[in-house]
């Protein structure tokens, strides 16, 4: 498989404070990568990272020759307004922002194909319903059409069933392994026992980064990883939860 980005000795963080140390990824075609760690270990800063929404403080990124259509985003938080007046097709079309540019206008061809985005994942009846009168599972729906309308190389997802329920995150969990097929996938999840049965190589992150081509870990591994988590198993999935992280030495508690 071919390598779409690759971060060399990646060092980053905010306000003179380093978050990650001196990380070493590459994100290959067709991947699914499982981001976990403790909070503030640095998994979301990683996100952004590779997104380019935050400048390591040393490091290089090497990405390929255009970063156009590369990313599509799903964050954990959206920052849309309810009462905003703005269309559940409208909120889809935005994800081409980036490759038209804000001036131009959407072309027919833009609205049917973010009609059959909705449609396909079963939002077609809300075309032109307000995004304020949709549920929280409806809305990352929405909000999914809207980070795969531009074709990306890459669907990057920050937490995505926080906010949904059970039967939508089931749901979600399958959508994703059909977008597998024609693009890579990074996500971050807390989510551990179910992303177990989905992703295909896990990434421990916590201020370093441990990368692991399976996923599986087992409790030696994580203890070598320096990786906060205890591996539970429950019948055919195993399940890891994480737990208080002991301090490095230098380091206070």
């Amino acid at each position: 498989m071919s390598t779409i980005i690759e971060l060399k000795n990646i060092s980053a963080g905010y306000d003179n404070q380093t978050v990650l140390h001196h990380v070493n990824m590459s994100i290959k075609e067709n991947e699914f990568i499982g981001v976990i760690g403790p909070n503030g270990g640095g998994k979301t800063t990683l996100l952004k990272v590779i997104l380019g929404l935050l400048k390591p403080s040393s490091g290089e990124i090497i990405y390929p020759d255009s970063k156009q259509n590369l990313f599509g985003y799903l964050p954990q938080n959206n920052p849309f307004d309810r009462n905003f007046p703005i269309s559940v097709t409208e909120v889809v079309l935005s994800g081409l922002m980036s490759s038209k540019g804000l001036y131009r206008s959407y072309t027919l061809s833009d609205r049917h194909k973010a009609w059959e985005l909705l449609d396909k994942y079963g939002m077609g009846d809300y075309k032109k319903s307000s995004i304020g009168d949709l549920s929280g599972g409806q809305m990352q729906r929405v909000f999914l059409c809207r980070a795969i309308i531009s074709s990306p190389r890459i669907l990057i997802l920050d937490e995505p069933t926080t906010y949904v329920d059970s039967n939508f995150e089931k749901e979600l969990y399958n959508i994703l392994q059909e977008l597998n097929k024609t693009l890579s996938i990074v996500m971050v999840s807390h989510d551990l026992g179910s992303i177990c049965s989905y992703v295909k190589t896990i990434a421990c992150v916590n201020r370093e980064l441990h990368y692991h081509h399976s996923n599986i870990i087992t409790p030696e591994q994580l203890d070598d990883y320096h990786c906060p988590i205890e591996l539970i198993a429950h019948g055919k999935i195993s399940h890891r939860v994480l737990q208080n992280h002991p301090p490095r030495i230098n380091e206070k508690p």
